[in-house]
């Protein structure tokens, strides 16, 4: 057996809600090793301000979220899947309160939820502990993994590949672990696995500005398209309306829950301009909202939008946007009196591995859930807040199918064979070509796109692709060279996507097909016809 290889029954890449709940509820009959390429609580559900939705008011039913779902995906969602995963909406927050997951309660009131109401829902929704759900949720899971007997946690093990039966001979295919850059050690070690669950969140780095953390390089969607699974509505990339727009707010975002307690987009002279766009104004679905903006800062050569809640008391806001305030605060932005600067930014991946309703991709023995996966419930646009619904209720069938299974032997692993490359001599290659991606990524697959401007881009991704190879059979692999890596084969599989969908639909908006097509149609990429 190889002496420097690590085994467990599930490998769990990546540690936000979707991981964490897998191995929750896994971990009292297996071991887990969780890996993560930073600290436990560095990916994006940390981030995630607004909240989980889920049907938990007598007003509210399951047809109703299940019809905003299907209507803010644009007919695209697998009716289905949606209404499974809708369905399993308290569910989902009764496992997260037997957890210990505190969520905001309507005034006195120690039983009934505070609901928010977000931009595409019909109803108040969206339950939230203040304007940091994400933050409660995984500080409360994050101590209980840690406690854990049977789970262990790889910080600062960035996942390279998975090891798959056909790279060993054998006779049929599946995921037999995966081989991983210890980063503080530097040194790469296979990791063998019964099972590998692949929860590394989305891509929204590819673009110059997003909303999500450094850690959002599309890592697992790039290593389970290597491995041979199929990849789709890749083109269906979520650019959020609000992003704080300030030279030291780092990506940060002011919440949907904001319009939906009333806060106006406004231009620099005051005026509103949402209401031209749609009937349903600053609450329409993200797509429209961010179209917008998009379009009034073109066509008036601005730099931003201004969004407005000035008509908020300060003990409203306190109680209900306190993060917020008090970011705005620290940049010298009093939101009680002052609108907020706003343009939008990339912010969710709706496509992803094809999974089913388990989280089962292609490949036998590896899952994909949260961003990393496309299950079909967010089509081709993600309604508010379904993001988390879909993180707890597919982890735990994903947890489910995993226990139902016996358990497999170890398997011997080859070691990492690093005979061949040296340590690479110019750093600043892969910084230059990340950056050019992300531009190009920016300006020619952005909000709006047309023919042109994605053949100039994959133009572009191809010229890099060639030096990615020609780096990676040379030189001992760095944790920014991976990242750029899986940045460039994901940004390929969104354009690739994008050039087949031959209309306008959802996330996807291009100008030499503006209209949409009567029949809705999934984009499916496959390894063997690219």
């Amino acid at each position: 057996m190889n002496k420097n290889m690590k085994f467990f029954d599930v490998i769990i890449v990546g540690s936000g809600l979707a991981g964490l709940t897998v191995a929750l509820n896994v971990a009292a009959e297996k071991s887990v090793g969780i890996i993560t390429k930073k600290k436990l609580k560095d990916g994006s559900s940390s981030w995630a301000q607004g909240g989980i939705a889920a049907v938990v008011d007598k007003n509210d039913s399951i047809e109703a979220h299940l019809a905003d779902t299907i209507n803010v995906g644009s007919n695209l969602s697998n009716p289905d899947v949606a209404r499974a995963i809708v369905k399993n909406g308290q569910m989902a927050v009764a496992w997260l309160t037997e957890k210990g997951v505190s969520f905001t309660k309507s005034g006195n009131d120690t039983k009934d939820f505070h609901l928010h109401k977000e931009g595409g829902h019909s109803r108040r929704r969206v339950l939230h502990a203040a304007d940091a759900t994400g933050k409660e949720i995984q500080n409360t899971l994050e101590s209980q993994v840690r406690n854990h007997a049977n789970i262990s946690i790889l910080d600062n093990h960035i996942a390279i590949d998975i090891i798959t039966g056909t790279k060993m001979a054998f006779s049929s295919n599946t995921a037999l672990g995966i081989y991983a850059l210890d980063a503080l050690n530097n040194e790469i070690v296979p990791i063998g696995g019964s099972n590998v669950v692949l929860a590394t969140g989305g891509a929204s780095k590819v673009y110059t500005y997003t909303s999500n953390p450094d850690t959002a390089t599309g890592d697992g969607i790039a290593m389970g398209w290597r491995a041979g699974c199929t990849v789709t509505n890749m083109e269906f990339i979520q650019f959020h309306p609000t992003c704080l727009y300030h030279p030291k707010a780092k990506s940060f975002l002011i919440s949907e829950a904001f319009r939906g307690e009333g806060a106006l987009l406004r231009l620099p002279n005051g005026d509103r301009f949402m209401q031209k766009y749609d009937s349903r104004a600053e609450l329409a679905p993200r797509d429209i909202v961010a179209r917008a903006i998009d379009a009034e800062i073109k066509k008036r050569g601005i730099e931003c939008v201004f969004l407005d809640i000035t008509h908020k008391s300060n003990s409203f806001l306190t109680a209900h946007f306190p993060n917020i305030l008090s970011k705005c605060s620290e940049l010298g932005i009093n939101i009680t009196s002052d609108p907020i600067p706003v343009v939008p930014a990339a912010h969710y991946t709706c496509g992803g591995l094809k999974t089913d309703i388990n989280g089962k991709t292609d490949l036998s023995g590896l899952f994909a859930v949260g961003e990393t996966a496309y299950s079909g419930l967010h089509g081709a646009n993600r309604l508010a807040s379904n993001s988390l619904l879909e993180c707890v209720v597919m982890g735990i069938n994903v947890a489910k199918v995993i226990l139902s299974q016996h358990k497999r032997g170890k398997i011997d692993l080859p070691a990492w064979d690093s005979s061949r490359v040296i340590s690479p001599d110019e750093a600043v290659v892969i910084t230059h070509n990340w950056h050019e991606l992300r531009k190009f990524m920016w300006d020619y697959v952005g909000i709006v796109r047309t023919n042109k401007r994605l053949t100039r881009a994959l133009n572009r991704i191809h010229l890099l692709k060639e030096e990615i190879r020609e780096y990676y059979s040379q030189y001992n692999v760095t944790p920014d060279f991976i990242e750029l890596r899986n940045l460039v084969q994901t940004a390929e599989l969104i354009v690739r996507s994008a050039q087949l969908r031959k209309e306008s639909r959802g996330l996807h908006f291009s100008a030499d097909y503006p209209n949409q097509l009567a029949e809705p149609k999934d984009t499916n990429l496959t390894p063997s016809l690219i």
